[in-house]
């Protein structure tokens, strides 16, 4: 069993406790110092199961490993079970659920932010957490995925292929809910759409298996080593049978330092992604306040907020209003903070920082594109990762699903192209 490292152990718990006092003293409600919680919980579970929407695609292609894609096919049917008996309950009408678009934007917007999380072997999120893991490689991403977001918000608000859907159900006009299919259940159309989600879900892991299978027998299957190291962990917790005190190393590594399976992270990501709707009663976004930090910062360099919002087509509030008073900024910063807490409490941040610090010319220029091609997808497809993807297939919305397939085709796409062109083809995101 693996020791903790002291010294940074006790500067993660120097941070959570100091976050913790800061947001109680400073943020001005409890609905923003909810979302602090939110965002550390994220970022924590995010590093501390080492999981990312990105390496679905990315683990697949490079490693032949598809662990990842069938933990979040999980992770998306717990949610949707949840979203579906709160609405059952509560009516979908208190509810703002992610009932987006079907369009040519979702479909060219799921392939521009597949191709970029390929580059940049992250998405909305993952770009957050890995300021802590790959500091010099998030930075230039996190920018340029703002510009992109900033220079595609016009593209939003008034191209009709973006905002008008191709078609709807009958009780939301934007775009396609599943139980309005399934009115006849006796359950409001909650029973089918869970039952037509779990076979998605179902044959979308089932998809990710026969792929697995046929990159072993292959014999290109190479297996991740974060995901080798999470099965190793838990092999070995399995077989050590002796009696461990409470007040002990060994016990301290486990509960606070040992990797989470990629299971667990999905079950806390989960609980998070509930609380958001019975609390906030909308979904997980992260990538539109990408664009707003942007315009913030061309207001630093005397840009006036007039010409910032007439290109935008957004409200003057969403670039003036006090940094922290928005929630959306809290809880994405907080993500960065939580897997700070995470990468601390494992002992693995000074490692990575310092591995992360590393760049060449070639990989700063990928990342570049990258960003760019996100920050420009996400406002065609009207959300990232977490907005067009998860949130939508959790609140039962068939855009989800339309999104996940151009998603995921973007990601083999993007991987095979930087391999081919850029001779970057072993990371695993």
């Amino acid at each position: 069993m693996k020791k903790i490292n002291k010294t940074e152990f006790i500067v993660g718990i120097i941070v959570l406790v100091v976050v913790l006092l800061a947001g109680a003293a400073f943020l001005k409600d409890s609905g923003l110092f909810y979302r602090m919680l939110v965002g550390l919980g994220l970022g924590y579970a995010l590093t501390r199961a080492m999981f990312g929407f990105a390496g679905s695609a990315n683990r697949a292609y490079n490693a032949g490993s598809t662990k990842l894609l069938r933990t979040l096919t999980f992770m998306f049917f717990m949610s949707a079970v949840i979203t579906a008996a709160l609405c059952f309950t509560g009516g979908a009408e208190n509810y703002g659920l992610w009932i987006n678009q079907i369009n040519l934007g979702l479909i060219v917007g799921g392939v521009m932010f597949g191709v970029g999380m390929a580059f940049c072997m992250c998405c909305a999120s993952g770009v957050l957490t890995d300021i802590v893991a790959g500091p010099s490689r998030a930075v230039i991403t996190l920018f340029f995925f703002g510009v992109g977001v900033y220079i595609g918000f016009p593209l939003q608000a008034t191209q009709g292929w973006v905002t008008d859907t191709l078609v709807h159900s009958s009780s939301y006009e934007t775009g396609v809910f599943l139980p309005d299919f399934f009115k006849f259940d006796g359950m409001d159309g909650y029973l089918g759409a869970i039952i037509l989600t779990g076979i998605l879900c179902l044959i979308a892991a089932g998809l990710g298996k026969a792929y697995e299978n046929h990159r072993r027998k292959s014999g290109t299957y190479s297996g991740v080593d974060t995901e080798i190291e999470q099965e190793k962990e838990e092999i070995e917790v399995l077989q050590d049978q002796s009696a461990v005190p409470v007040l002990s190393e060994t016990t301290v590594y486990r509960v606070f330092a040992k990797p989470w399976t990629l299971k667990m992270g999905a079950v806390a990501i989960t609980i998070l992604f509930s609380t958001l709707m019975i609390i906030t009663k909308g979904g997980w976004g992260a990538s539109t306040p990408y664009g707003y930090w942007f315009g913030r910062l061309l207001m630093v360099f005397g840009v006036p907020v007039e010409t910032i919002t007439g290109f935008t087509y957004q409200g003057a509030e969403s670039f003036t209003m006090p940094f922290f008073d928005n929630a959306m900024n809290v809880q994405n910063t907080c993500i960065i903070v939580g897997s700070l807490i995470a990468s601390l409490m494992m002992g693995m941040f000074v490692k990575q920082f310092k591995e992360g610090l590393k760049i060449t010319p070639k990989e700063a220029l990928i990342y570049v594109i990258g960003g760019l091609l996100m920050g420009v997808g996400t406002r065609l497809s009207n959300g990232c990762n977490v907005g067009a993807l998860y949130s939508p297939i959790a609140n039962l919305s068939l855009s989800g699903w339309v999104y996940f397939i151009f998603l995921f085709g973007g990601g083999m796409l993007g991987n095979a192209i930087k391999k081919r062109y850029f001779a970057l083809g072993k990371n695993q995101g």
